[in-house]
């Protein structure tokens, strides 16, 4: 479907054309970026909120700033919609987040526009003080450096560890606070509290006004002491009326605002002014999540990101089936949590700021007093945890895979070493789909592995999700236990049964064989047994095992295996170097053994965007590439795996 711009935005193919226009067209040209993304958008799905509630901030920074020169750096990425289709992509904008097509993200290797790769938070003013640094030492001193980053993305350490640098770097860095009092859920924290204050003070707000009208004419005085005086002015009025200091001059940033985000001319204005102050500086706009499309400004949470919809009614496309659904792994993470809590008071729940993507939210509405949601903070809340777990408690602690990544140390410092038995769950483990290589969970399985006192598990399915949960909060001295599992829907729409303790360590055999044994971890086993109907009618007698754990491995039936089979396959959704195969491999050349082994996963590679069967037959191991291998491994047709 042909998605037409406005009659300005399809003259706008680069930041040029943009300033071709007269800044009173301007708030059409946003009119038109708006509804030009609500209908990408209603037909193709996408992150939807966050874009459109900097649509007027992205025109006016496209308008004053001479980008791509002047480094723009968007935090997270969520909100860069606008960005992609004003710096030459609109034309292939149906394109995004579709296999082989645009990423859905700001990437480098994209457009010279996308100044850094973003996919995680907080990470855009360090990365825009290093390009400010970098223009320093080379004497480039009339290069603007811009990063854009919410209020919620203000919560991770590393954007504070940036502040504070930046306060003494003394670079051209500008700091734009996108405020919209969300993330993906709302806010949450004392610097959400802190900013409502400052952005709810009408007394504040009324005398910033009058305020700056007064530095204007004394600025206009000129004399050798007016820029100070009037410094030390602005400076008072903010920490008398909000009767604290304020926290970004704190930091030697120089803080202007609040102001309407959605006041384009204003904006320019502003920006404008700024371009000529030097040093660091923040800008704190006020947005709405969702502007111009009345139902994501309502539900702000469920329009971040979305899949088609009708922009005139505001439904979304859901498929009609008679057939019951299994649910999602989260959800049955979600309820599951609910069922074991209520029964052992010394279970608590902690998630970094995704309740209602991880289903916390479901423990957080339950049980509000023992589920904790800590912002977007992943390193806190796994030493957060280790703390809880010091006291007795028995913590879930549920994390993205992609987003343990952040915290690798504090799994290793104040878990692992310490002998704690903190549970933690890694959501989307495997291939995220759309949201592409900054968002697949491809590494999980690899460093839980190196790190001592450490249980891995994957389940094959709804019902061994349930059981390994209920495993980890039984009573244990030592090691925390680390349970995986994918984005999306499992297999079992009769899923809620009864669970039982799981022996650690221990595997199974799903399916009976003797020419070729296919070894699996997780949900992808699923596909191992597919695969086996399939090479038992070209004559292969395929046997499948369901590992169950990666550590500790099942010695026992691995000495099996190796006795009884020459050729072997090993699955997983991760990456193949050091992860599940490797485990296995070694466990082979220390015990002797000699067979033809070939591992099955995620090749030493970064995979792009697509959907996720789309990505597991590119890496062949889907059930097709399952069976090609098998067969080619044991001589049989010549058809190679994708």
């Amino acid at each position: 479907m042909e998605i037409k711009p406005g009659k300005l935005l399809e003259n706008i193919n680069t930041p040029e054309d943009l300033k071709k226009l007269d800044r009173s067209q301007l708030t059409q040209l946003s009119d038109e970026l708006r509804n030009y993304i609500i209908d990408s958008v209603s037909v193709y799905g996408g992150h939807f909120a966050s874009s459109l509630g900097v649509v007027e901030l992205t025109v006016a920074l496209h308008y004053v700033f001479n980008t791509p020169d002047d480094q723009l750096v968007w935090d997270v990425g969520h909100q860069a919609y606008g960005h992609k289709i004003l710096t030459g992509r609109r034309e292939q904008f149906y394109t995004n987040r579709v296999y082989k097509g645009i990423s859905g993200f700001p990437k480098r290797s994209e457009s010279e526009y996308d100044a850094f790769g973003v996919g995680h938070s907080s990470t855009s003013i360090s990365a825009a003080l290093g390009m400010a640094v970098a223009s320093a030492i080379k004497d480039e001193t009339d290069r603007q450096h811009i990063a854009v980053i919410g209020d919620g993305a203000m919560t991770g350490g590393l954007a504070f560890e940036a502040m504070n640098h930046a306060g003494v770097a003394d670079s051209n860095l500008l700091i734009i606070l996108n405020d919209n009092n969300m993330s993906i859920d709302p806010n949450v924290g004392a610097l959400k509290d802190y900013l409502t204050d400052i952005t709810t003070s009408q007394t504040y707000n009324k005398l910033k006004d009058e305020a700056w009208k007064i530095l204007g004419k004394l600025n206009k005085l000129g004399g050798p002491n007016a820029q100070e005086l009037a410094s030390k002015f602005e400076n008072s009025v903010k920490s008398f009326l909000l009767r604290q200091s304020n926290l970004f001059e704190s930091l030697n940033l120089r803080y202007f605002g609040p102001v309407d985000g959605h006041d384009v001319d204003h904006l320019v204005s502003i920006l404008n002014d700024m371009k000529n102050i030097k040093g660091p500086k923040l800008l704190h706009c006020i947005t709405t999540k969702g502007k111009g499309f009345e139902p994501a400004e309502k539900e702000q949470t469920k329009w971040h990101a979305t899949g088609s919809f009708d922009k005139v009614t505001g439904a979304i496309h859901k498929k009609v089936s008679t057939e019951p659904k299994p649910p999602k792994y989260q959800d049955v993470f979600g309820h599951t949590l609910v069922e074991l809590a209520k029964s052992n008071e010394k279970i608590v729940g902690v998630t970094p700021a995704m309740p209602s993507g991880s289903s916390m939210n479901i423990m957080m509405e339950a049980m509000p007093e023992r589920a904790f949601d800590v912002g977007i903070a992943e390193q806190h809340a796994v030493t957060f945890s280790a703390g809880l777990a010091t006291q007795g408690l028995i913590p879930f602690c549920n994390i993205y895979s992609t987003f343990m990544q952040r915290a690798f140390d504090q799994v290793i410092h104040d878990v692992a070493i310490q002998n704690l038995p903190v549970n933690f769950c890694l959501d989307r483990a495997g291939f995220a789909g759309a949201d592409g290589p900054t968002h697949h969970g491809a590494y999980d399985l690899a460093y839980m592995r190196c790190i001592p006192n450490m249980i891995i598990a994957a389940p094959l399915n709804e019902a061994e999700l349930r059981d390994m949960m209920f495993t980890a909060q039984l009573s244990r001295e030592k090691s925390a236990f680390t349970i995986r599992y994918p984005r999306g829907e499992g297999v079992m729409p009769d899923w809620r049964t009864p669970m039982k303790a799981m022996e650690i360590g221990k595997g199974e055999l799903l399916v009976e064989g003797k020419d070729i044994a296919v070894l699996t971890i997780g949900h992808v086993g699923n596909f191992a047994v597919e695969a086996s109907k399939e090479l038992a009618e070209a004559g292969i007698s395929a046997a499948v095992f369901n590992m169950r754990f990666v550590k500790p491995l099942d010695e026992k039936l691995l000495h099996t295996v190796f006795a009884n089979f020459k050729n072997i396959i090993t699955i997983e959704d991760g990456t193949i170097v050091g992860g599940f195969g490797s485990a296995v491999v070694e466990f082979m050349a220390e015990h002797s053994y000699k067979a033809q082994v070939k591992r099955l996963g995620i090749p030493d590679l970064v995979i792009e965007h697509g959907t996720q069967h789309e990505l597991q037959h590119q890496c062949g191991f889907d059930q097709q590439g399952i069976v090609d291998t098998a067969k080619k491994m044991l001589f049989i047709g010549e058809k190679e795996t994708v």
